[in-house]
């Protein structure tokens, strides 16, 4: 049977996508539990161990609710969800941004504490088979250990989350991406420690803070905008999709189409478009002409999952905010 989500069928691209990402997903998880254990056993009083024992903790997070949010919106509409159940992407997305935020917030507080109050945090020896060390050597080994399996996952992760248009997927690979500058902050308080510089551990860890927090705040904006439904935009938030201007353009290529505009949300991993058909003068467009219409854009790509084309004598000012701006412009501008 082909992948789901809600009553969407998957392209064969798509499909294998997400098969991947569900196994990167579970391999992320599987390397987090190591990473942890190993840093919570080795990171003694240190505050950039101790930061980044957090953020391998936090990371736990979005490969987390992206499997969740996956396996909510394969479930199909409901009488009580009549939309389905995308916006769980949405969900995710918000409650890992959330908490990326509030563990910054708070990590950031704690380290610049521990900097003002020139805590001087001690590492010892401690002694491996009849040999007495430096234990900071055992804590820059396993830091090194954390620091390349996510940024190998986090590559791998990412076209993957370009493909489904999934924003907790991508969420997690930024993140993976950057675990490499965690790893290296950590190593370098280690290595201050070593060389009397009491001052960089906590340096290191309110670096690490500041990059949890960094991450937690464009996350959380990019969040709370999607389920504000704001314009589709692309999977990393950064510019408006470009299938809003192709379904006006598809439609405005219809003989009997004078005027369109479309307006379009993100549900999580599909989009919900309403568009708005001004019919040519003395033209009434019948039942297959709006069926044709609709399914000519729907036939622009698979995320086109919910759509309305709904004919006008105008189009509605009131709720195609900005047309007034674009007036002087073309007929079928993008959205």
């Amino acid at each position: 049977m082909s992948a789901r989500f809600g009553h969407t069928e998957l392209p064969e691209e798509q499909e294998r996508a997400l098969r991947r990402a569900v196994r990167l997903s579970w391999l992320t998880i599987a390397f987090l539990i190591t990473a942890v254990t190993g840093v919570y056993l080795a990171m003694g009083s240190s505050q950039a161990m101790k930061a980044a024992w957090m953020e391998d903790m936090l990371s736990f997070i979005p490969p987390i609710a992206f499997l969740v949010a996956v396996h909510r919106t394969k479930r199909r509409p409901s009488p009580q969800h009549p939309y389905g159940y995308h916006r769980a992407v949405g969900v995710g997305h918000l409650v890992a941004a959330t908490a990326l935020c509030a563990m910054g917030s708070f990590m950031v507080w704690d380290s610049a504490s521990g900097l003002v109050k020139a805590e001087h945090p001690p590492v010892g020896l401690m002694e491996l088979g009849g040999q007495a060390f430096w234990s900071g050597w055992l804590m820059i080994a396993v830091l090194a250990y954390t620091a390349v399996p996510p940024v190998l996952l986090g590559r791998a992760k990412m076209p993957l989350a370009e493909k489904l248009h999934d924003r907790v997927l991508f969420a997690d690979a930024d993140m993976n991406k950057a675990d490499w500058m965690t790893a290296v902050g950590g190593i370098l308080g280690i290595l201050g420690i070593g060389l009397g510089l009491w001052w960089a551990d906590a340096a290191a860890a309110l670096f690490i803070s500041g990059s949890i927090l960094h991450d937690g705040v464009r996350n959380l904006r990019v969040a709370v905008g999607a389920l504000m439904d704001a314009r589709a935009e692309t999977y990393d938030g950064q510019d408006p999709h470009p299938l809003v201007p192709a379904i006006d353009d598809r439609l405005g290529d219809l003989s009997w189409v004078a005027d369109v505009r479309s307006r379009v949300r993100d549900q999580g991993h599909v989009f919900h478009v309403e568009s708005f058909v001004v019919p040519v003068e003395g033209h009434n467009p019948t039942m297959e002409d709006l069926r044709l219409a609709r399914e000519a854009a729907i036939d622009l790509d698979w995320k086109i999952d919910d759509m309305v084309v709904i004919p006008v004598e105008d189009l509605p000012h009131q709720m195609l905010p900005g047309l007034e701006k674009e007036a002087g412009g073309g007929g079928h501008d993008a959205a």
